[in-house]
């Protein structure tokens, strides 16, 4: 049977209380059985001594008590409440003291060794017999006359020892089980505001594992770091989500740009086979087959370099160069199409050279693809503006189209793999969908920044970064 955290604390909250018992009940208890009777050891021995201070001051050989003595001895007896005997070093009891009666005697316990004591000067028992119950008896030596040697034995009953104990240790089971009634509301608190959130930290988890990325955690609040844990998994799950939502829209568009050329070159070829295409008519459709193979190839290319810059496999080559003569050269490539579209380039370039430092392939890329959207999108008989500045240590390099603009809700998916809007769709049949993917990636790479503004009916501008030198 598995086992939840709950349960696992549960356990630990139960063995803690057992422990805590057995710790009253064992350790508790002998240690202030101990102290208890140390302490009754001292202080019996003390008032054993000090009676034994008054009969040494006793020179006749036979010991006789005066009233006064005798009173001071009854009045100890009753303070202590425990019997007070006076005996011989052969047992002989002298006197009895018991708080009301006092009476002297020459009875002889004749087991009666002081050696029982031990070192210690206290024995526990019947005392020889005497007693019915267990006695905690405390001796102090004395001598009078001129070679006698006696002993003050003072009696505590255990019973009332033990009372007392008992007491102590009812307030300690009362301790431990107060302790134990806050331990469970602690752990009722820990159940509902610890233990609850994680089971359903948990629950959403496994349901992520499963691919159920719309379950969402509910929040109880960031300040603490379940709520932290359960916001940033719903992040998580929302990602997990897009992405996998991008994946399966990139396998569909990667398959349609693939499939629709495969699917010409192989009706071509067929066409061409079984004689439907004749001999004189077959240039023409190879032409078409190479170029939906060179659209094919692009393709390709681009997916691999793609690929490239999201691994982190691609090595810039930095260098400095001018960035308003490489726009000045692309623009002179684009000549031929832009007469087709009547399209003129206005170049508002910073006086002089403007020089940064970035891999010169790469950024003449970017440039081209941007400059090659501009002119797709543009409308007949406009113009493209090309404008650099310096501010900051950056320079600012924008290129803006008066043509069609970008609808609002697609502004934030033009960088997305093979992502064409409605209208481009119509207008471009050998995009790949590819090439601002393709230029955020090499603007990134170099660490710098690109953003577009654009408004549609009226016309785009990117604008990019780049580290002056």
């Amino acid at each position: 049977m598995k086992r939840t955290l709950l349960t696992k604390i549960f356990l630990g909250f139960l063995l803690f209380g057992l422990c805590g018992f057995l710790i009253v009940a064992t350790f508790t208890s002998k240690l202030s059985f101990d102290k208890l009777k140390h302490d009754e050891v001292t202080n019996l021995t003390e008032a054993a001594s000090s009676v034994a201070d008054v009969l040494n001051s006793h020179t006749e050989e036979r010991l006789i008590l005066s009233e006064e003595e005798k009173s001071s001895v009854s009045y100890l007896c009753r303070y202590l409440d425990s019997p007070i005997w006076i005996l011989k070093e052969d047992g002989t009891i002298l006197y009895t003291f018991t708080g009301k009666t006092d009476s002297s005697c020459t009875e002889t316990i004749p087991t009666f060794s002081i050696h029982d004591f031990g070192s210690t000067h206290f024995l526990i028992g019947d005392f020889y017999g005497y007693f019915c119950e267990n006695h905690l008896s405390v001796a102090s030596e004395f001598k009078w006359g001129t070679d006698s040697t006696g002993y003050v034995i003072i009696h505590k009953p255990l019973q009332e020892f033990y009372k007392f104990h008992n007491e102590l240790l009812n307030i300690s089971y009362m301790s431990w089980g107060l302790l134990f009634v806050f331990s469970a509301v602690l752990f009722i608190c820990f159940a509902i505001l610890v233990y609850r959130p994680i089971r359903t930290l948990s629950i959403g988890a496994k349901e992520y594992a499963k691919g159920n990325y719309s379950k969402k955690i509910p929040v109880h609040g960031n300040d603490d770091e379940l709520g932290y844990i359960a916001a940033s998994l719903n992040y998580m799950a929302s990602n997990l989500d897009t992405i996998e939502e991008t994946q399966r829209n990139f396998i569909s568009n990667v398959s349609h740009d693939f499939r629709s050329p495969l699917t010409s070159i192989r009706g071509y070829v067929d066409a061409m086979l079984d004689g439907t295409i004749p001999p004189e008519m077959q240039e023409k459709y190879l032409n078409i087959i190479l170029f939906e193979t060179e659209r094919l190839t692009k393709l390709t290319e681009s997916l691999l370099e793609l690929n490239k810059y999201e691994s982190r496999k691609v090595i810039l080559e930095m260098t400095d160069f001018d960035i308003n003569g490489m726009i000045r050269q692309i623009c002179e490539t684009f000549e031929g199409t832009c007469k087709e579209k009547h399209l003129s380039f206005e170049l508002l370039l910073s006086s002089g050279s403007l020089r940064v430092h970035a891999d010169m392939g790469k950024i003449q890329q970017v440039l081209y693809n941007l400059i090659d959207n501009a002119i797709k999108f543009s409308h007949f008989d406009s113009k493209i503006t090309i404008e650099t500045i310096s501010r900051n240590g950056k320079a600012y390099i924008s290129i803006k189209d008066y043509g069609m603009g970008i609808p609002k809700d697609c502004v934030t998916k033009i960088w997305e793999r093979f992502y064409k809007t409605d209208l481009s769709r119509g207008r471009d049949k050998r995009g790949t969908g590819l090439g601002l993917s393709i230029v955020k990636e090499i603007v990134e790479a170099h660490d710098e920044n690109i953003n577009v503004i654009s408004t549609e009916g009226v016309g785009t501008e990117f604008i990019f970064t780049l580290t002056l030198t």
